[in-house]
């Protein structure tokens, strides 16, 4: 899968959320998974791109990312991801919301911090019903929220949101092991070998409820003097701590090793802190060895026993917790809890993680869903099989082309033949500017390896657009059946005629001096719609619309369908296919089947030939729902090289016909 992480942390950043994404990354990239993070603070990788952020006042160590939707919606116009995980709640994020929505990207939040209880550390309690309806409309517009306790996904789903996972954490056992227990580090605490030694890991924050662990390590030091109290982590209330508390030891950050140095050599790991999502301190801790007291949610919760691997109070309790404690001072040196602690961790290793998340990932992509975009890209389970596929009109190189959607329609299908009805490639559109993308070159590169591959007969038919087809087009088509009309004839006999229909002056043809003023209207409304960022709205846009109506609207609709019943008869055929128009039709005209495909700008149709030779016209995100209809019997097909004008599916030219004329031209003359 290729996939974007959105957020405002990433490492080197020292927090949990940043530690588990980090985690999650390498576990990613370590099975296959091609990753690219967004993030705010300077990129340290070729895969990572960076966002405008600012410090959060009063606390220099948070990054708030700012809203980014120009530079989201370009990259992922460009490279566009099988899915989005979107792990802050930032206006970073919910720029990215917008823009994953507006694209029909899947999305994957992640619920990794409790906003909304900050607010009354911080005396802004008034705000914390507005940020908690704030962040449950955010994650309530993603296909799935990951979560990483059974509290958290409880509180999600009774609030009302559905499709919410358990995604817990890991711990690197390996990493935080006890052996690391340093007596030259114990000594610069002043510990000796019995004193015991308090530890505190994390931000030096007011929601990180600290005044209750120096309350406790205060207890416990009225029975032993000697005992030693140290604060690993920075953060606003160092300072200030740090002058009132001179006992305390204060060491800054400290990661990787280090860090695992330091949990080793203590002996009490105290974790007060009541608004954790997890707590990955805490299995850090009892990977280490440590006797850890804590509160009964989150990590606790789920891998702790009280008095057999840890000691932990009913949340909230804080009496009860300075009473642990002090019960851990002594047990501080217990062999059994110790070793208890630290196998419950071992077996709770960063692999099955990384595979749950992975699992969550690819079930989202897999879905493709955007509840406010009308053109997800939505996958099927399995082939859909037919004998014939009729495409037109792509326009691949054109800005308004749904190639993302083309390339989905074509994995899905399986078929015998499949003829591309002109205007496949926008000679226009790149000579105007437009660029030649990789998602355009994906389209040409999927129907070559059907060709290759499952033996498809792939038929080109030039139109009006198709001119640099052959003129310095980056892609190489010789392995493609290139004319200029085609007939097809089914299993029962009947034959149509396919063509593209330029030629003939169709209706798009027709009202000129219309359709230039409201095309240059058009394209202002467009630049304003831009510049008010209103990020939500589909791709297809009001331009493309509105111009297909005007394509299929006005008199003189009727006299071009006499031109295709004429055309169809004169050339002995009982149908007629073609493109042109953007506008999807089937219906009969007399004696004669008359068939649009229509486009792969707005309307994204297809014409599909069953294999008792029924057309159907199809539109993409219902086809693509459909259940697969594999076949007894694998189809024999046949792969010419090259097609010959007006040939029949056995690829002679159709001259037992007497009476008809030989080419379409001759045919155009006739009517005219």
């Amino acid at each position: 899968m290729n996939i974007d992480i959105v957020t405002d942390t990433f490492p080197p950043d020292v927090n949990g959320a940043a530690m588990t994404l980090g985690r999650l990354a390498t576990g990613l990239m370590a099975r296959g998974h091609r990753l690219h993070v967004i993030r705010t603070g300077e990129p340290t990788t070729p895969w990572q791109t960076s966002m405008k952020s600012m410090r959060l006042p009063g606390y220099q160590e948070v990054r708030i990312g700012l809203p980014g939707p120009f530079r989201l919606r370009k990259r992922w116009l460009r490279a566009r991801p099988d899915v989005a995980y979107i792990a802050t709640e930032s206006p970073l994020g919910h720029s990215a919301m917008k823009a994953a929505r507006a694209l029909g990207i899947p999305v994957v939040s992640g619920f990794h911090t409790n906003f909304q209880q900050y607010m009354e550390p911080y005396h802004l309690a008034i705000l914390r019903s507005p940020a908690l309806a704030y962040l449950l409309k955010l994650h309530g517009n993603a296909q799935a929220t990951v979560a990483p306790s059974a509290e958290v996904v409880e509180m999600l789903l009774k609030h009302g949101l559905a499709n919410v996972h358990l995604l817990e954490r890991g711990v690197d056992s390996e990493l935080y092991h006890p052996r690391l227990r340093d007596r030259a580090l114990r000594a610069a605490w002043g510990a000796a070998d019995d004193t015991p030694v308090f530890l505190v890991v994390g931000r030096v924050a007011p929601e990180k409820n600290l005044a209750l662990a120096v309350r406790a390590f205060q207890r416990a030091r009225e029975r032993a003097p000697d005992a030693k109290l140290v604060v690993v982590g920075d953060g606003p209330m160092r300072s200030k701590l740090a002058a009132a508390y001179p006992e305390i030891q204060f060491t800054g950050v400290r990661l990787d090793r280090e860090l695992a140095r330091h949990y080793a050599s203590a002996d009490v790991l105290l974790f007060p802190s009541e608004t954790e999502t997890f707590g990955n301190v805490l299995l850090e801790g009892m990977a280490s060895g440590l006797v850890t007291v804590s509160y009964d949610y989150a990590a606790s919760a789920r891998h702790g026993v009280h008095g057999v691997n840890c000691l932990k109070a009913i949340k909230g309790d804080a009496e009860g917790f300075v009473d642990l404690a002090e019960q851990a001072r002594h047990t501080a040196f217990d062999p059994i809890l110790r070793t208890a602690a630290r196998n419950t961790a071992a077996a709770h290793g960063w692999p099955a993680v990384v595979g749950r998340f992975e699992e969550i990932l690819s079930e989202v992509a897999g879905l493709r869903l955007s509840p406010r975009s009308r053109w997800a890209g939505f996958i099927g389970a399995g082939t859909y099989e037919c004998r014939t596929v009729f495409l037109s009109d792509l326009h691949l190189g054109a800005a308004g082309c749904k190639a993302h959607e083309i390339t989905s329609f074509l994995k899905r299908v399986r078929c015998r033949k499949l003829v591309l009805n002109g205007d496949v490639i926008d000679g226009r559109a790149l000579r105007q500017g437009s660029r030649w993308r990789r998602r355009h070159r994906r389209v040409v590169k999927t129907i070559l390896n059907k060709q290759k591959n499952e033996g498809t007969e792939v038929i080109y038919l030039r139109g009006g657009h198709d001119d640099v087809v052959g003129c310095g087009l980056p892609v190489t088509l010789e392995p493609l059946g290139i004319c200029d009309e085609h007939i097809h004839v089914g299993p029962s006999g009947k034959r149509y005629l396919v063509l593209h229909g330029g030629d003939l002056g169709g209706p798009s043809t027709r009202h000129l001096w219309l359709r230039w003023p409201v095309s240059i209207w058009l394209r202002w409304w467009q630049a304003i719609r831009r510049f008010a960022s209103r990020w939500d709205c589909p791709l297809a846009s009001n331009r493309s619309a509105i111009q297909a109506r005007l394509n299929a609207a006005g008199p003189g609709v009727s006299r071009d369908e006499e031109q295709w019943v004429k055309l169809a008869q004169l050339t002995h055929c009982d149908g007629i296919i073609c493109g042109h128009s953007h506008a999807p039709e089937d219906k009969q005209l007399g004696a004669i089947h008359y068939l649009n495909t229509g486009d792969w700008v707005v309307n994204l149709t297809a014409v599909i030939e069953q294999e008792d030779g029924t057309l159907e016209l199809v539109r993409y995100p219902e086809f693509m729902e459909r259940e697969p209809n594999h076949s007894e019997h694998p189809a024999e097909v046949a792969c010419p090289s090259r097609v010959s004008p007006l040939a029949d599916d056995a690829g002679a030219v159709n001259a037992d016909h007497g009476g008809h004329y030989g080419n379409l031209d001759e045919a155009v003359a006739a009517i005219g």
